[in-house]
């Protein structure tokens, strides 16, 4: 996405100036712009609104249009990301770290209008607003805390985030963290003593709070980690005096043995266990340490944490066209035990039918024998189950077949019917 915008920004020359424009059409002398509005009357409108486009105010529509034809809409001279791009190269920075999606797809007009607007810089809504249509999730938060610049009637998201793109932060944060936070929160005795003494300053801020507000004092996560609820981080960390108070009293599930012992037994006495417990990071290979939004103190969304090991499966369920609901929402736990289980692939049940049969009824819909007395003919080590014509995280097929038609999925087995 930065390549391309790169490339789009590269490509771009310097926009004509009026004079020139004016020469390129043959334009009868004063008449760039006035010419158009004896059509586009209507257009007078936006010429009073507060906030006017540069080009809209010095008449020059043919910076943007061509007056006799175009190969792009409205008459447009060329794509909407290299247009723009002719007098607004300086929005992407050299070293971008983040970029924000609309901006680098060329979307320029979902956030602005480019004639004119009661808005400054001549967006579609306020500032917040206009975040708001795609930020949903965020904008709709609610909680007995706010971030101060969230607050209704003085959100300002520009004051943290970039609204092109950033060189010195992900998700378009002007800063890292906590330098960023630090610029409004100052260290003194109190910010200390609300820290239990340790060093925080020196510490990711969001490692413990919602940087834009939770239903906890102080916008401490919603789900938080015990010992963090109850201030007890010498539980988990060295004490806050010593060389190094982040470092932590042991590593992997040794740490979480110390108050999860009889779970973490449990889990590693299982014939299959995921990977991610017995690596060093343990369970902090998807668990947050402090808190989290989500419950259980994942990461993030179950679906998102996921990925992060199996970007392939989540990628078939995208290219999908039958949608399986656990994949689709996230729901990966519906099928598999997260951290340890007595059959292949984690699942929860030994029987696949059994377990697809807790939320499909496939009688309804089939009466195809399956079970464990039945072997599937292509391998006589395989029971026949759902598995057998299903793929449960998608195919490019209907019904998550793995053949495009019915007729070549049952011949594969069925070998008489080809006849």
């Amino acid at each position: 996405m930065i390549a391309l915008l790169l490339a789009a920004l590269t490509a771009a020359a310097a926009p004509p100036s009026d004079a020139v424009q004016a020469q390129r059409f043959k334009l009868k002398p004063g008449a760039e712009g006035k010419l158009c509005l004896d059509c586009h009357a209507p257009f007078q409108a936006k010429l009073k609104q507060a906030f006017v486009h540069t080009p809209v105010k010095s008449s020059n529509c043919t910076g943007c249009h061509n007056p006799h034809a175009s190969e792009h809409g409205k008459l447009l001279g060329a794509d909407q990301d290299k247009l723009c791009a002719t007098c607004h190269q300086d929005l992407l920075p050299a070293k971008a770290k983040s970029v924000h999606r609309p901006f680098g797809e060329g979307n320029c007009t979902g956030c602005h209008d480019p004639h004119a607007s009661d808005n400054k810089f001549e967006l579609l809504k306020p500032g917040a607003q206009v975040c708001a249509g795609c930020h949903t999730a965020i904008a709709t938060a609610t909680g007995q805390a706010k971030h101060k610049h969230f607050e209704q009637g003085r959100v300002a998201c520009t004051t943290c985030h970039e609204p092109h793109a950033s060189a010195k932060g992900e998700h378009l944060l002007k800063g890292e963290d906590p330098a960023l936070c630090l610029g409004c929160h100052k260290t003194n005795v109190a910010f200390s003593k609300a820290h239990m003494s340790y060093p925080v300053e020196k510490a990711r801020c969001t490692t413990c709070h919602d940087p834009h507000g939770s239903s906890k004092p102080a916008m401490l996560y919603d789900t938080l980690h015990k010992p963090v609820a109850s201030r007890q981080c010498v539980q988990c960390h060295a004490l806050p005096s010593s060389a190094r108070p982040f470092e932590t009293k042991a590593v992997g599930t040794a740490l979480c043995t110390s108050c999860h012992a009889a779970e973490i037994t449990r889990m590693l006495a299982l014939p299959q266990v995921h990977w991610a417990i017995a690596d060093e990071k343990a369970c902090l290979n998807c668990h947050s340490a402090h808190g989290s939004r989500q419950r259980g103190l994942i990461k993030g969304n179950m679906k998102a944490v996921c990925a992060t090991c199996h970007s392939d499966t989540i990628a078939r369920q995208e290219r999908s066209v039958t949608k399986h609901k656990p994949v689709e929402t996230g729901d990966c736990t519906a099928c598999h035990s997260p951290h340890s289980s007595e059959t292949a692939l984690l699942m929860k049940k030994a029987d696949t039918t059994v377990m697809c049969r807790t939320c499909h009824d496939w009688q309804k819909h089939a009466t195809h024998p399956l079970g464990a007395t039945l072997k599937d003919p292509r391998n006589r080590n395989l029971v026949l189950d759902c598995l057998s014509c299903h793929r449960a995280h998608g195919t490019e097929f209907k019904h998550m077949n793995p053949y495009p038609t019915t007729t070549e999925l049952c011949t594969k087995c069925h070998e008489s019917f080809k006849r």
